[in-house]
C-alpha cells in the first residue's frame, strides 16, 4: 500500500514552489501608467460622469490631449484617498 502522507507531502511541496514563484515575481511599475476616463471609472466602479465631475471640480488632476482625458495612476489613487478623508471630516 502507498503511504497517503507521501502524496500529501508531494502536493505540499508543489504548492510551496508555486507560492515562492508568485512572491518572487516582480511587481508592475504603475507610477507611469495613465488611465483613460473609462478605465478610471471601471477601476473605481463608478460612472464615467462621476470621474469627469471630480476632474472638473479639481479633486482629480488630469491631462487633456485633444478630446482625450488621461489620468496618472498616482493622481487617481491619491485623490481617491483625499475624497474619502473629506467625506469623513464633515
Amino acid at each position: 500500500m502507498n503511504n497517503p502522507f507521501e502524496s500529501i507531502q508531494g502536493e505540499l511541496s508543489e504548492i510551496k514552489n508555486l507560492v515562492t514563484q508568485l512572491l518572487k515575481k516582480p511587481d508592475e511599475d504603475l507610477s507611469n501608467k495613465l488611465y483613460t476616463l473609462n478605465e478610471a471609472a471601471d477601476l473605481l466602479k463608478v460612472d464615467r460622469q462621476t470621474v469627469r465631475n471630480h476632474i472638473d471640480r479639481g479633486t482629480i488632476s488630469a491631462t487633456f490631449i485633444g478630446r482625450r482625458i488621461l489620468i496618472p495612476h498616482k493622481e487617481l489613487f491619491d485623490s481617491l484617498n483625499d475624497v474619502k478623508s473629506i467625506k469623513y471630516k464633515r
